[in-house]
């Protein structure tokens, strides 16, 4: 069952050899027909001129060969003539002279007359199609003026279509067979032309298979079809970026496997040192308890440092795909706190929450509205950011201290505004940029740490839009002796659009989902 859509796939994938050729073809294959109907129809008109031109002299001879008579009009057609005037060998001809009174004077009685209404113009010679005993026959015609008589006589002459018939076969045939041997050749050209065109994209697919797995140099664009140009610099565009993430991850490997090799070492160290004692029966309680404290917390710096690698590759994993959903950063931010609580005792720091408090369920519209804290993000992430925050707070935060987080609501600029600043030494202007990358520490600091928080924070933030700004946390004037101007962290995210009441369930199950997670 796996393998099924990957078979639908493929027999949903398109050629595009195919859809150009198919588009190319289909027009062709149109107007071969239209062009065969058109053929006979112009076939059919030149086959008819010439006889009708022999017919429309016909007419004319007959029509000077009537002359006015006592009883209507006279009209005399010598045998002879009249003789040469149907020998034909393949047609019949049949022709009819009409007195002013419609009577019959001489010729053929079988040809038809004009239908009712069909006078015509004295002396123009008409054609009409008509039938002769069944059989179609192609009629010239002309009214007479007779001296004399108000009323005209009527001429025309009759040939049957064997002729038309054969000279039209005989053009269509000189017209249409090349066709049949044009078409097959147009077809070929047209497959030759095709293949010929595309085999540029044919050698740029070789190019790019030929290419080792490290090999990530932009393709020469010159070297392309125009058309194709666009594709490929798309193409270089994301060779680019990949070589940059590459690049980032190497280097970043790089400084991992760096900064694990010290407490590593310090705890291979230890081991040893209180293996060698107890091997040799010489080491006191004291000595091996104080090379258990240390093994204790290099594994610790060394487990938190895995945890920050494993949350900053979480945190790249998740750009740009992460599930964004309708949050309350107020919750987030109280639940964070909670958790830091027991290491703030310890520590003996101050950790607060400063901002809007849960709204009762029966408070007003208003009333919700002007402590909103609902923004669009990921709450896992959201709350990761919170917590790297909070924690690099509580590292560089003396003891008695003060860290606080506080949640400002902006209704004019809508956005939230998420500060954590504590009551530390602060960081040197100097360094306030550096402090964001991976692994970096400020100098002069005893605390340990892996240089990681900060980084994931600008990593997280920049997923939602934003930038985290730093700044000291006291002026000059205002900070008391012995403390320093510490560190103020300000992350601005736009507002959530006010959703309909129906999907206040889906936040309240959103944030309970959050919560369980965490």
């Amino acid at each position: 069952m796996p393998a099924l859509p990957a078979i639908v796939r493929r027999r949903e994938q398109r050629s595009l050899f195919g859809e150009i050729l198919d588009w190319m073809l289909a027009p062709l294959l149109v107007i071969w027909p239209m062009s065969l109907a058109l053929t006979w129809l112009a076939a059919q008109g030149i086959a008819n001129k010439p006889y009708d031109r022999a017919l429309l002299e016909s007419v004319r001879t007959l029509a000077q060969r009537i002359e006015p008579g006592e009883r209507g009009i006279r009209f005399d057609l010598p045998k002879e003539t009249a003789r040469l005037f149907r020998a034909d060998e393949l047609d019949n001809v049949y022709y009819q002279v009409l007195g002013t009174r419609g009577e019959f004077v001489s010729g053929d009685r079988d040809l038809p007359v004009p239908p009712d209404g069909d006078g015509g113009v004295l002396g123009e010679p008409r054609i009409r199609d008509d039938e002769v005993q069944d059989d179609s026959v192609r009629v010239v015609y002309v009214w007479v003026a007779v001296p004399g008589s108000s009323r005209p006589a009527l001429v025309q002459v009759g040939e049957t279509l064997t002729k038309r018939s054969r000279l039209a076969t005989e053009i269509i045939k000189g017209v249409i067979l090349p066709q049949f041997v044009i078409l097959p050749v147009a077809v070929l050209l047209v497959w030759f032309a095709l293949a010929r065109g595309l085999a540029p994209l044919n050698a740029l697919q070789r190019r790019i298979r030929e290419r080792h797995s490290d090999d990530l140099s932009p393709i020469d664009v010159h070297d392309v079809p125009e058309e194709v140009s666009p594709l490929v610099q798309a193409f270089n565009d994301l060779l680019e970026r990949q070589q940059g993430s590459m690049s980032t991850q190497k280097r970043f490997l790089a400084d991992a496997a760096h900064q694990l090799k010290t407490p590593l070492a310090g705890l291979r160290m230890q081991a040893e040192l209180a293996a060698r004692a107890v091997a040799s029966g010489n080491g006191d309680a004291r000595a091996l308890q104080a090379s258990l404290e240390h093994m204790a917390n290099a594994s610790q710096r060394a487990a938190h440092m895995v945890n920050q690698l494993l949350s900053m590759a979480r945190a790249d994993a998740q750009a740009g795909i992460a599930a964004r959903a309708v949050l309350d950063l107020r919750v987030l931010a109280i639940d964070v706190v909670r958790d830091f609580v027991p290491k703030a005792l310890d520590k003996g720091i101050d950790l607060g929450y400063e901002g809007p408090e849960p709204v009762p369920d029966d408070a007003s519209e208003a009333d919700t509205a002007a402590v909103d804290c609902r923004v669009l993000g990921h709450p896992l992430l959201l709350r990761e950011l919170i917590a790297n925050l909070v924690d690099n707070a509580l590292q560089y935060t003396p003891t008695r201290g003060t860290v606080t987080v506080r949640l400002l609501v902006d209704p004019f600029g809508q956005v939230v505004v998420l500060q954590v600043e504590d009551s530390g030494p602060g960081i040197p202007q100097a360094e306030k940029d550096l402090v964001f990358q991976p692994f970096y520490r400020a100098l002069g600091t005893p605390v340990d740490g892996s240089g990681l928080g900060l980084a994931i924070v600008a990593e997280i933030a920049a997923q939602h839009g934003t930038t985290i700004a730093l700044d000291d946390a006291r002026s000059g004037a205002q900070i008391p002796p012995g403390e320093g101007p510490g560190a103020r962290f300000t992350l601005r995210l736009p507002r959530a659009q006010p959703s309909p009441p129906s999907d206040d369930a889906d936040l309240a199950q959103t944030q309970t989902q959050t919560q369980t997670q965490a």
